[in-house]
């Protein structure tokens, strides 16, 4: 490592590799840089050059790993594991995009031969809105939790900002919003609650070709029943998520990503003093999700989402989309 500093590589050059980008951009290089950028497409690289022109634009993958300590793979869900597999080979950790894989045998078998060396790109693991939950519900809040509701809907799919994602982000190989969205609310339940299991559900697939349109499943976490909805087209919002746990003295909830509220006595709801939209919240949770990524990449204890908790959730994933 430079001077000490963790370099990451990114492998992808869509939204989620130009955001973290942004994101390392904006901190301090004593801890991380950005080491260089690829992605197969000529016009992603010929955007990356316009709106980056001091991160090198390397040549393919290897030479990403090459540079790398830590590789960041924000590439298509299909392509996962082997950008994974080939940075664990040459030494190096990996922080990747959810999911795993679209293969749950092949995410298996992966887990279970890569050790702590690589992480999730899970935000709710550095969310400060989580955090405000997480400690009403140490402070005995809600009482003794008795349920989960996770409820999500779009206005259409994908949303606006993902269209020029949607030749794979709207097919059922390896898109849709359970893959894409779901997974996040899943990965909540799991951490705040316990391991997932125990799946009833379904989704539909009413246009030939697209993903889904809708699913409704029930499950539980640890101990706690899970109720799961999602839509599109039953919403006039983009993007309309509520998270809810609810006790046997109150509740809480997260909204819409960011805002953390709790249930009142008188049935009202009272957001948490430091609350804030997602667009303000979005850079702080990255700058968390970022030490922890250092942290990894040093081989230290960290927050981020293990490898186990990405396919546990995968699981269920992939469970509510084959039935």
């Amino acid at each position: 490592m430079k001077n000490g500093s963790v370099a990451i590589g990114i492998i992808g050059a869509g939204i989620m590799g130009e955001r973290l980008l942004n994101a390392i951009l904006q901190q301090d290089p004593a801890l991380i840089f950005a080491c260089g950028i690829w992605d197969p497409s000529p016009e992603a690289m010929r955007r990356m050059e316009q709106s980056f022109p001091k991160v090198p634009r390397m040549s393919d993958a290897a030479a990403i790993i090459a540079a790398s300590d830590c590789v960041y793979i924000a590439s298509p869900p299909a392509s996962h594991l082997g950008h994974a597999r080939a940075a664990l080979a040459s030494g190096k950790s990996f922080f990747g995009e959810k999911p795993l894989s679209v293969d749950v045998a092949d995410a298996r078998a992966f887990v279970a031969e890569a050790g702590n060396r690589g992480a999730v790109n899970f935000p709710f693991a550095s969310s400060f809105a989580v955090a405000a939950i997480r400690d009403w519900i140490d402070k005995g809040e809600i009482g003794t939790p008795q349920r989960v509701d996770i409820e999500v809907g779009f206005k259409v799919w994908p949303r606006p900002w993902q269209a020029d994602a949607v030749g794979w982000l709207d097919r059922p190989m390896q898109g849709g919003f359970t893959r894409e969205v779901v997974s996040h609310f899943l990965f909540l339940a799991r951490r705040l609650v316990g391991p997932l299991h125990g799946l009833s559900g379904h989704a539909s697939f009413p246009e030939a070709g697209k993903s889904e349109r809708r699913i409704a499943a029930t499950l539980r976490a640890g101990d706690l029943p899970v109720t799961l909805s999602g839509a599109v087209g039953e919403t006039a919002k983009d993007d309309h998520n509520i998270w809810m746990l609810e006790g046997d003295k109150g509740a809480v909830r997260l909204c819409d990503w960011s805002i953390a509220e709790r249930r009142l006595p008188d049935g009202t709801w009272q957001a948490a003093p430091d609350a804030m939209p997602n667009e303000r919240a979005r850079p702080l949770a990255l700058k968390r999700q970022l030490e922890g990524v250092a942290k990894l990449a040093r081989g230290e204890a960290h927050h981020l989402a293990t490898l186990q908790e990405a396919l546990d959730v995968q699981e269920i994933v992939e469970s509510i989309l084959a039935r």
